[in-house]
């Protein structure tokens, strides 16, 4: 029987944060098969991202507001072992999309794995911490998806939109951190909003963002389709909105930089740019 702390701790519910890359790379695979494609949701999002995350709380072991949870519980060694029981079906229900893409999912997980461990634990350097998830969360999962759902398992994938998937997903992370300096360097991590500030780690989200944005107009400009950046700008202007309007309450109070104002950020620009690709999706 599965301890309630388990099931919390595994945060089912912040999978639906990682769901824009996937939806993305959907939204641009030519030929998906739908039968690979409904396989990689469950793979990344019911295996993959819960098991990190149980992961990452079986070795932090919060006791205050992490990513998703406002009140997290105390882990039990159940967690870990259910973390590694869904990274072994990960990878072999993996292995009905090919071999390679099980390869793919392998790595994620090691770099899980090294991002937590404390042994290792990538994450208590501010910029190498950042990297991983950059490079893993964005352009690999982009990578994975757009070469496991087409029915021809082509290598050709294209790079810009693995950067911009990168990109997006660099700009978010940072503002999951900017409430927690004071905890996370207790633990001995220095995180990439600790080393920039509260008002640096703004400036460098902004900078994030205006970055993939220019990239995806560079993107739907080299494929005839421009018009579906106009549409990207239109969707996200309530992503805009509550960063500016975020941003300036920290600015006048640094108080405002918490647990709920980073929870509905990260709401706010899941859903607006989840319905942005889900529409090109159907566009296409």
């Amino acid at each position: 029987m599965l301890y309630f702390s388990t099931i919390q701790l595994l945060r089912f519910h912040f999978s639906f944060f990682l769901v824009p890359v996937y939806l993305f790379a959907i939204s641009q695979a030519p030929g998906v098969n739908v039968e690979n494609a409904i396989v990689i949701f469950i793979i990344l999002h019911l295996l993959v991202y819960p098991s990190s995350n149980g992961y990452n709380s079986y070795m932090d072991r919060d006791e205050t507001s992490i990513g998703g949870l406002q009140s997290p519980l105390q882990p039990t060694k159940q967690l870990f072992y259910v973390s590694v029981v869904l990274d072994v079906l990960a990878l072999l229900v993996s292995l009905y999309i090919s071999i390679l893409f099980s390869f793919g999912v392998l790595l994620y997980v090691i770099a899980s794995r090294a991002y937590s461990y404390r042994r290792i634990r990538l994450k208590q350097y501010a910029v190498v911490g950042f990297l991983t998830v950059f490079i893993f969360q964005g352009a690999v999962i982009f990578w994975l998806t757009y070469y496991g759902a087409q029915a021809e398992k082509s290598l050709s994938v294209p790079l810009l939109p693995c950067v911009i998937s990168s990109f997006l997903i660099g700009a978010l992370y940072p503002l999951t951190q900017i409430y927690q300096h004071a905890e996370d360097k207790q633990d001995g991590v220095i995180t990439i909003s600790y080393l920039l500030g509260k008002r640096g780690t703004f400036l460098f989200s902004m900078l994030l963002f205006t970055t993939a944005a220019v990239l995806l107009a560079i993107w739907f400009q080299m494929k005839g389709q421009f018009n579906l950046f106009y549409l990207f700008l239109l969707l996200t202007v309530p992503v805009v909105v509550f960063f500016l309007y975020w941003m300036k309450r920290v600015y006048q109070n640094g108080l405002a930089a918490n647990f709920k104002n980073s929870l509905l950020m990260n709401v706010t620009a899941t859903f607006c740019t989840a319905a942005y690709f889900t529409t090109l999706i159907i566009i296409k």
